[in-house]
């Protein structure tokens, strides 16, 4: 069941929590910076798993911190230029692709619930319009709460039913 909330993400109590990155990201705006600073670790890992499997954009990777945090990597966007550090673009293929991989890991890891933010809508320069529906229909069946964070609201905790 697809829940639209209000709130900080990072205050869900959500079984995972998902963010959508690019190839390699720096991980320097956005949810991603917010997560990258409190889960130093998940971007070293991050980086070690790319560099070890080469992922396409619309993959998924998925992390549990030592105190048994989850959070899910959608690869939404191109890998990101290192070199004048902009962020690849992210497609609404690759949102698609990217879904179908998080429904399989859900399964797969037992989530019980996912949050998510406005996947790719920021700095993936996504229309909020076309993305949702892709939410909908892959995460849709999943038979789990999923909380899209529709709007965020610094230090709110949203209500998850």
């Amino acid at each position: 069941m697809i829940h639209l909330v209000e709130g900080d993400i990072l205050l869900s109590t959500a079984h995972a929590i998902v963010q959508g990155v690019g190839i390699n990201d720096s991980m320097d705006k956005g949810l991603a910076l917010s997560l990258h600073n409190l889960y130093p670790a998940m971007h070293k890992d991050f980086h070690h798993w790319c560099h070890q499997n080469n992922p396409d954009a619309g993959e998924a990777w998925a992390w549990v911190s030592a105190e048994g945090k989850h959070v899910v990597n959608l690869i939404t966007q191109e890998n990101a230029d290192s070199h004048d550090h902009r962020h690849g673009i992210a497609t609404l293929g690759h949102v698609q692709h990217a879904l179908k991989a998080l429904a399989k890991i859900a399964v797969a890891e037992k989530f019980t619930s996912l949050a998510l933010p406005r996947l790719a809508t920021g700095v993936g320069g996504l229309e909020w319009a076309d993305v949702l529906p892709l939410i909908e229909k892959k995460l849709g069946d999943l038979n789990i709460p999923v909380y899209v964070y529709e709007t965020y609201h610094a230090d709110k905790a949203a209500v998850e039913a």
